[in-house]
């Protein structure tokens, strides 16, 4: 079934419908376009969701990113901006594929349609002219056959009246004969015009206008058919991104099961682990005893087995104390967490006892210094603390994971120059092999430049693998000390050397002079402290390298074997002596002893 042969009296509705048609087309044009503004406009806000809540620092710059839990979240976000973008790649398949196609496709069919229509138009305007033209002729044929008739009559009437004359009646005649012949031709041309109508109106009805309509249908049927495909074009837009959008969903769970609690308390020990000790016990203070008094055999300061501690090789060696001679004492060094400073060592243990009676000293802390305890405000550090090259300003086990990743990051440095090198230098054996290539004296600025990049890099590297050394010497001794907490030293008082430094940062006034930190505040008990000669008890061999900066302490060399003169009494030191000479203390936990 066809509209021409169905449809061949329904021209208007034809119209009407074709144009209905179109205007369906375009709806869902403007619908799709409507449909990829609402996406785009999606895409939008969920990027600038995610960009709201993305962090403002890079990932290896925040601690928080080494977190199970912000990682998640991290994830989540990236799979949310994935599938912001998926939005964005349905609404540009819809603007392409439907709103663009779609719109160019309407505009043909409108364009065809219009001529279909001007078509069957012009061929109606022919019809009706040749209907007119054929009334035309059918009334002139009609008042031609009764201008003949009357003519007729007229002659008739002439020839039987008597008193009409012979030249009357021939010219009644002849006009009755002219208007018969002119009623004959009118008749002719009225037949021929009629035959012709006829003619045309049968083409018209039955050849013409079933092609403009079938036109039309065809037209028409194309134009369903493509409006339909535009229809499965928007839900295969959809189905296109079901995949990567399920993929995202996917990530999104995975990462939710990716959140580790134990561990995150893992890494938030391993990111804000000082490596301190803890503070030991506050001691006594007995204020009823008299401060000045002689040491005696139950003096805090007096071993156990009654013999006075040895320390020194001579009176010249003298004691050095927590103050120096100054106009106004100055205040003990504190520890990060609120106690007195066990050991003027940066990588050591505590410093050797001594043997001056405690409670003197104490009760002369006491008169400057105004005791606290250790609180946990302490760990946070001061605000105003400058960052140095060496991380000195971290905690030790921050400090040696900070040099750590420095000296990763310098070897990887390193390691890029050098294989640059190695490429210029075939570079250049290419170009000295093959002159039409290069000229070899073109790359001699960037091998040189190459080689001071190297000269660095080896500088920087050695010297953050001293930090590193130091580094971790301190946490070795701080985990000893951890491990097995020694009581505050009683014979050897932190070296001044090292309290100087730190007083002239705490104190207005400038460092006390080179005398001042030579020679001790009290001599009087010198004489309790002269060595008497022994002899070793066993050997010990060095595990680590151990530098002796404090007074009564000695450097030892990795390796370096010792003789045991007195062991570990408790609190974390050892007397050892040199085989060229020379007696002190050195950390126990730096030493593997053998007892004779």
């Amino acid at each position: 079934m066809d509209w021409g042969t169905e449809l061949w009296d329904q021209f208007e509705v034809l119209e009407r419908h074709t144009q209905w048609g179109l205007d369906l087309l375009d709806k869902y044009v403007k619908f799709v376009k409507e449909r990829t503004e609402v996406e785009q406009a999606y895409a939008k806000q969920l990027r600038s969701l995610v960009k709201k809540y993305l962090p403002k620092r890079p990932a290896k710059d925040d601690p928080d990113s080494k977190f199970s839990q912000q990682q998640s979240f991290l994830q989540i976000l990236q799979e949310v901006n994935d599938f912001a973008g998926q939005r964005e790649l349905v609404a540009e398949n819809l603007s392409v594929r439907v709103c663009l196609e779609l719109a160019k496709y309407s505009q043909e069919m409108k364009q065809e349609r219009k001529l279909h229509f001007q078509e069957g138009r012009r061929a109606q305007q022919q019809l009706e002219n040749g209907f007119k033209q054929l009334e035309n002729s059918k009334r002139k044929f009609e008042r031609d056959c009764r201008e003949a008739e009357k003519a007729a009559q007229t002659a008739e009437r002439l020839d039987q009246d008597i008193n009409a004359t012979k030249a009357d009646v021939e010219k009644a005649k002849q006009q009755a004969h002219l208007r018969s012949h002119m009623a004959e031709e009118s008749k002719n041309e009225y037949a021929a015009q009629l035959q012709r109508f006829n003619r045309d109106q049968a083409h018209f009805y039955f050849s013409q206008m079933p092609q403009i309509f079938d036109k039309l249908q065809d037209m028409d049927e194309r134009r369903a058919s493509r409006l339909g495909a535009g229809y499965g074009l928007l839900s295969e837009a959809e189905l296109q991104v079901v995949p990567i959008i399920a993929k995202c969903l996917e990530g999104m769970k995975v990462a939710s099961d990716a959140v580790n609690a134990k561990n995150d308390s893992q890494v938030l020990i391993e990111l804000h682990k000082s490596g301190f000790a803890r503070p030991g016990d506050l001691e006594f203070e007995d204020f009823s005893q008299p401060m000045n008094r002689a040491p005696s055999d139950s003096s805090l300061g007096t071993p156990s087995d009654g013999r006075p501690e040895l320390r020194g090789t001579s009176r010249s060696r003298a004691k050095r104390w927590p103050f120096g001679k100054k106009n106004k004492p100055r205040p003990l060094s504190l520890s990060p967490l609120g106690g007195p400073l066990p050991s003027a060592l940066p990588n050591g243990p505590p410093s050797p006892r001594s043997g001056r009676d405690p409670l003197a000293i104490l009760s002369e802390i006491s008169k400057s210094v105004k005791p606290r305890l250790a609180s946990f405000r302490s760990f946070r550090g001061s605000r105003g603390t400058v960052a140095t090259e060496d991380f000195s300003h971290l905690p030790p086990e921050q400090q040696r994971k900070r040099l750590l990743q420095q000296l990763e990051e310098r070897n990887r440095e390193l390691q890029k120059e050098v294989d640059q090198r190695e490429a210029l230098k075939k570079m250049k054996d290419v170009y000295e092999k093959t002159p039409q290539m290069g000229d070899p004296a073109s790359l001699e600025p960037r091998i040189t430049e190459t080689l001071s990049n190297i000269e660095r890099l080896k500088l920087e590297v050695q010297k953050y693998e001293a930090w590193l050394a130091e580094a971790e010497s301190r946490v070795l001794s701080n985990l000893s000390r951890h491990s097995r907490p020694p009581d505050p030293p009683a014979s050897a008082p932190p070296d001044d050397s090292h309290n100087s430094s730190r007083d002239h940062k705490e104190s207005p006034e400038g460092p006390p002079s080179e005398d001042s930190q030579d020679t001790p505040i009290y001599t009087e008990f010198d004489e309790d402290f002269e060595e008497e000669p022994t002899s070793p008890i066993g050997h010990c061999v060095a595990i680590y390298h151990f530098e002796g900066s404090s007074e009564g302490t000695i450097s030892m060399a990795e390796g370096e074997d010792l003789s045991l003169m007195e062991e570990d009494k408790g609190d974390g030191w050892t007397r050892v002596r040199r085989k060229h000479g020379g007696e002190g203390y050195v950390p126990t936990s730096y030493l593997r002893v053998t007892l004779n």
